[in-house]
């Protein structure tokens, strides 16, 4: 079925994003057209936009869940938090998941295997562990990190049938160095986090094949104007992308706003969301701990510590443009970037020929319509 998108401000593509009669035609999976007035094609679906914005479907690299559902909990709940997910707009998603054993890992990724097999807004899985520093845990249960060995890697690219994504690790942990080359190798973005890294070990995880800083600022060392960290590392390298909770929790939105002055190009907004995205505030589990959630803020019950996020991607989007930050690129850095960060430069456009996921967003860019491969959520 095909559908025209009319009366909006399109962006994400090579229309002027200040033409409020655009229009975009999905057909066949695909954007087929787009235009700024004149002559609209025929097609079997008309939606005026009523000068709404059109915006690609956004794209989340690094989420744990949403709905009241953790996505280590199996098939069931990754349907349930990617409902969750797309109703806000993530019309594809990476499923993160937390440290555990290794054969639970492994285990974890043949099911997220199964799911993008069953699902195609499912891209795969990210491996936030077992490879970080107990001293930067954060809602991570200390007893199972490990350091990479040539075995555990080995056994996780083979559990995850060429699904895996990302996986974060910590580059100064014995074998890492030879981790990052056999994960990028089997064409598995590496990220540095959850890491007591300086901005030397940071270049250095960089220059053998990282590529992105999970969650900057949160579970690394900040920035000292005689120690400038991993972020300042990953700032001042063109081939890393930066991820960014834009909640206002985990980063103070002014210094999120000046990442994007900084590397307007390279900052990918994640969630790191957790099973009380858009669920109601009270007792969870996560990775094995108890997590307490008030006021929409995730903390883990022993210590205290930030445990996930309650956030949704067009919620991300709205606070980022709330902080000074040009809506195209609160936009792409939750589209286009992150698409092109984990190798998916087909997702995140507007573009002729692009995969026909879009969503239409209303002057306050709350969410009002979904599509996915062209088709409505």
């Amino acid at each position: 079925m095909s559908t025209l998108i009319h009366s909006v401000r399109v962006l994400g593509s090579t229309i002027p994003p200040g033409t409020a009669a655009a229009w975009v035609l999905l057909d066949a999976g695909r954007v087929a057209a787009v235009g700024d007035g004149g002559d609209r094609p025929v097609a079997d679906e008309v939606v005026d936009g009523g000068g709404g914005c059109l915006v690609p479907g956004f794209v989340d690299i690094h989420g744990h869940g949403g709905g009241g559902a953790t996505y280590d909990d199996g098939p069931d709940a990754v349907r349930a938090g990617r409902a969750l997910h797309l109703a806000h707009g993530t019309t594809r998603a990476v499923v993160s998941l937390v440290t555990a054993s290794l054969d639970e890992m492994a285990a974890r990724a043949a099911m997220v295997a199964d799911a993008c097999a069953a699902d195609p807004t499912v891209l795969g899985s990210h491996l936030e562990g077992p490879f970080l520093d107990p001293g930067h845990k954060g809602a991570h249960t200390a007893g199972r990190l490990r350091a990479p060995d040539a075995a555990s890697v080995d056994l996780l690219l083979e559990a995850g049938r060429g699904t895996i994504r990302q996986v974060t690790l910590a580059p100064e942990l014995p074998g890492a160095d030879d981790a990052i080359r056999r994960f990028t190798e089997a064409g598995v973005v590496v990220a540095v986090g959850h890491t007591d890294a300086d901005a030397t070990a940071a270049h250095r995880a960089f220059d053998a094949g990282a590529t992105v800083l999970t969650h900057a600022f949160n579970a690394m060392r900040g920035i000292h104007h005689r120690a400038p960290g991993p972020v300042v590392a990953a700032l001042r390298d063109d081939r890393v992308t930066l991820e960014v909770i834009a909640d206002g929790v985990h980063v103070d939105l002014e210094l999120v706003a000046t990442l994007f002055a900084a590397a307007r190009d390279r900052i990918a907004l994640v969630t790191d969301a957790m099973a009380a995205a858009g669920a109601a505030d009270g007792r969870y589990r996560l990775g094995g701990l108890g997590v307490t959630v008030s006021d929409g803020v995730a903390r883990l019950d022993d210590g205290g510590s930030i445990a996930g996020s309650t956030l949704t991607q067009d919620a991300a989007i709205r606070r980022v443009a709330g902080a000074g930050v040009p809506l195209t690129d609160a936009v792409a850095a939750a589209t286009s970037i992150p698409a092109a960060a984990i190798g998916r430069p087909d997702l995140g456009r507007l573009d002729i020929g692009s995969i026909g996921d879009a969503v239409l967003l209303d002057d306050a860019l709350e969410v009002r319509r979904v599509w996915v491969a062209g088709e409505p959520v």
